[in-house]
């Protein structure tokens, strides 16, 4: 049938989509990632995820080529371990078997920021470049990387934007380390700020706009319509992590030298091109060639990219 499964798994919500053979999403299915339970439970979720999408494409799971898996963390023969940004999940998991044992059918593990890289390089806002470099701004922040014309792994854990250092003996970072970009961009690390400057008695709506909209975290959503009401610390937190990926990304750029960088994930996508416009801005004082710095540009393929990614693991 040339039927393709792809899945997203990130720290707040699992994205599912199922695309035919020209790599067009038929159907998706998106869900909440468990906050307890641990591998076992975020591996049950995925599989419901994909089992709605296959259903709304009119097909068994059974019936599909195979399932990609875009997924933080690091991998070994179809374990992953090392994702810190999910429920208990530390020790090595075979999540390929145990997840094509629940669909009936093949699953195959990428890097969840990669794959979304190589999608946006195959299929969106990249397919004229050579070399990208692409930063996914969510719960945490990935990189992906593209250099002459191929995906760049490395040993298995190249990409991770998120934990070069632009403070030495800085914020704690949901990695254990200090000083990371993740630190003070990634919405989790933004989140646990939030809440200790609310703590020492600081204002602040976001939380308020959290419970209004029914959330337990601070998503993408909340954080915008904070911003848009001018919320002091929401401005405050992400003018900090705007001057924290410029200084990231420019530092990976200085290194790499690529023709562009890509920004996507869940707040780069919610905040859009005004923001990519901004991450720009606080990249060029930091750039080596400020006279030549890279295209930067919005992710094209939008939420359903890192699923649609997961899904070309298939056609590989």
């Amino acid at each position: 049938m040339g039927l393709r499964g792809g899945i997203d798994l990130g720290g707040t919500k699992i994205q599912a989509v199922v695309v035919d053979a020209e790599h067009a999403v038929l159907a998706s299915a998106r869900l909440p990632t468990p906050e307890s339970g641990g591998p076992p439970a975020v591996v049950a979720q995925m599989a419901a995820a994909v089992r709605e999408a296959a259903a709304g494409a009119r097909v068994d799971s059974r019936d599909l080529d195979g399932v990609g898996v875009g997924a933080p963390g690091t991998f070994d023969n179809g374990n992953l371990a090392n994702a810190p940004n999910l429920s208990g999940w530390r020790d090595p998991y075979p999540l390929a078997a145990t997840l094509g044992e629940a669909l009936g059918c093949e699953v195959r593990l990428g890097n969840d920021v990669q794959v979304a890289t190589d999608a946006e390089f195959q299929l969106g806002a990249a397919r004229e470049f050579d070399s990208v470099l692409g930063v996914f701004w969510g719960t945490g922040v990935g990189g992906g990387l593209v250099l002459g014309g191929k995906p760049w792994l490395g040993r298995g854990s190249a990409g991770e934007i998120g934990h070069v250092v632009v403070r030495r003996d800085g914020a704690r970072c949901p990695c254990g380390r200090r000083g990371c970009m993740e630190a003070y961009a990634g919405r989790a690390a933004m989140e646990a700020r939030a809440r200790k400057l609310q703590h020492d008695g600081e204002h602040t709506t976001l939380f308020e706009i959290m419970e209004t909209r029914g959330r337990e975290r601070l998503t993408s959503g909340v954080w915008a319509r904070a911003l848009r009401a001018e919320d002091a610390m929401a401005v405050k937190l992400m003018a900090r992590a705007v001057a924290a990926l410029g200084a990231g990304v420019a530092s990976a750029q200085n290194l790499l030298d690529v023709e562009a960088v890509i920004i996507g994930g869940g707040l780069g996508i919610r905040l859009g091109d005004p923001y990519v416009a901004r991450i720009a801005a606080a990249m060029q004082p930091h750039l080596f060639l400020d006279g030549k710095p890279p295209a930067v540009r919005l992710a094209a393929l939008g939420d359903l990219g890192g699923a649609v990614g997961a899904a070309l693991l298939v056609a590989d």
